[in-house]
């Protein structure tokens, strides 16, 4: 007999995960630009000096909430998460691969991943690269939550833009995510800056200085973005194309194969209600 706990149950199920990855959403939203809404006074000399190990923490705490949820749920099991581990691992020993142009091997396979598994893994998948690639490189300090931020905005990003490009043929599919790739690069660079832009206070026309209204904001940061970051950040989205142009095609016939064999083909229902001694006897 079918309860109305029974039917929230699978309802329950969905809504958890969301919540999480909300939560996931206002978390960075919040670490990222709270600096522009406090007063001055309230601003410390050090850029997130004293709050980076608390949005670490919550991060990594969202993270593995999320995947517990996942596997219970049973949209991941055993062999997702150990797949995880591994490309996360890869990932991570990838950003010791220096390129032209002072870009990083991390980025493209998260990029490729995102796009073979969908937005939620591609999501884990980056804040657990970036994690990883903090440990061996030894790059841990305040900006490192930001970095798994980041690099967790862009795998959900191509997760989302690897939706819309499954249907494409693999040579153009390869080439949309060439094209993401470079956009990613550049929008990864932009979001990064943030994490101390605003703690720059020296007044000059590539400063922000509390109490500036929005459009001067966006001007001073254009400004800022142009001057001092845009060269970097070039290169790191010239060098996501450019590696995804090279390997995309294998790398995402080879993710796609262990994603389709990864999705549960066998949905188990509770065991209907054994019949009565009774009826078992009528029959």
């Amino acid at each position: 007999m079918t309860t109305a706990a029974t039917l929230r149950r699978p309802r329950a199920h969905r809504t958890r995960p969301t919540l999480v990855y909300v939560l996931m959403l206002v978390l960075g939203a919040a670490a990222f630009l709270y600096p522009f809404w406090i007063p001055a006074e309230a601003l410390p000399d050090a850029a997130h000096a004293g709050d980076a190990p608390l949005i670490a923490a919550l991060v990594g705490g969202l993270v593995v909430v999320a995947v517990a949820l996942e596997v219970r749920r049973g949209t991941m099991n055993g062999a997702t998460v150990a797949l995880l581990g591994v490309l996360a691992a890869n990932a991570g020993l990838l950003r010791l691969l220096s390129l032209p142009g002072r870009g990083s091997g991390i980025f493209f396979l998260v990029i490729l991943a995102g796009a073979a598994f969908g937005p939620r893994f591609g999501l884990l998948l980056g804040f657990s690269s970036m994690a990883v690639s903090a440990v061996i490189t030894g790059g841990i300090g305040p900006w490192l939550p930001f970095q798994m931020l980041g690099l967790a905005a862009m795998g959900a990003g191509a997760g989302a833009v690897g939706l819309l490009t499954v249907h494409l043929t693999p040579r153009a599919e390869v080439l949309a995510l060439a094209a993401a790739g470079w956009v990613f690069g550049l929008a990864y660079g932009a979001l990064m800056n943030l994490w101390f832009w605003p703690f720059q206070r020296d007044g000059g026309a590539l400063s922000w200085t509390p109490g500036m209204g929005l459009g001067t904001t966006l001007r001073h940061y254009w400004s800022f973005y142009v001057a001092q970051s845009f060269a970097w950040d070039a290169g790191v989205a010239i060098g996501n194309a450019v590696l995804i142009l090279l390997t995309g095609a294998v790398i995402l016939r080879t993710l796609r194969r262990f994603a389709h064999r990864l999705e549960p083909v066998v949905e188990l229902d509770p065991l209907p209600e054994a019949p009565s001694r009774s009826h078992a006897l009528r029959a």
